[in-house]
């Protein structure tokens, strides 16, 4: 082989090596959307914004629960966690491909192949039953 083509190789190699921590990182943008706007959102790690929509920048291996809520309608509560990403696993390949065990462990303990689920959240909440809060009229007798 002559040295241009070992040299383009090499190269090849090399980027299929880089792992999705240095390609992707360690947090991502995560993002809440609601209808009606200006709700609360508070998490039980520890996030919390006054009013949506808002983002949060997040570990991508984070696994927590979201409460959205507003006045005048019923409080929200989900689970968002977190799946392997196709840039992610792609960024995890390259490791394989290179022979970069060093890499994948890296990549798996770091949480950078993955993407948070879902995201964005969007959320429509319902509105409190006006009717419900009053009480109940007697018939005088």
């Amino acid at each position: 082989m002559n040295l241009l083509k070992v040299s383009g190789l090499a190269l090849l190699l090399l980027s299929l090596g880089a792992c999705a921590t240095v390609t992707r990182g360690t947090t991502t943008a995560f993002s809440v959307e609601s209808t009606p706007s200006n709700a609360q959102v508070k998490t039980n790690n520890g996030f919390a914004c006054d009013a949506t929509p808002c983002t949060f920048k997040m570990p991508r291996k984070a696994e927590f629960d979201v409460t959205i809520s507003k006045e005048g309608y019923k409080p929200w509560t989900g689970h968002v966690t977190h799946a392997i990403s196709g840039q992610g696993g792609a960024g995890m390949a390259g490791n394989v491909v290179a022979g970069g065990i060093i890499g994948v462990g890296v990549d798996a303990a770091s949480g950078a192949m993955y993407d948070l689920k879902p995201n964005p959240l969007k959320v429509t909440l319902d509105p409190v039953d006006a009717t419900a809060s009053k009480p109940s009229e007697q018939p005088a007798s």
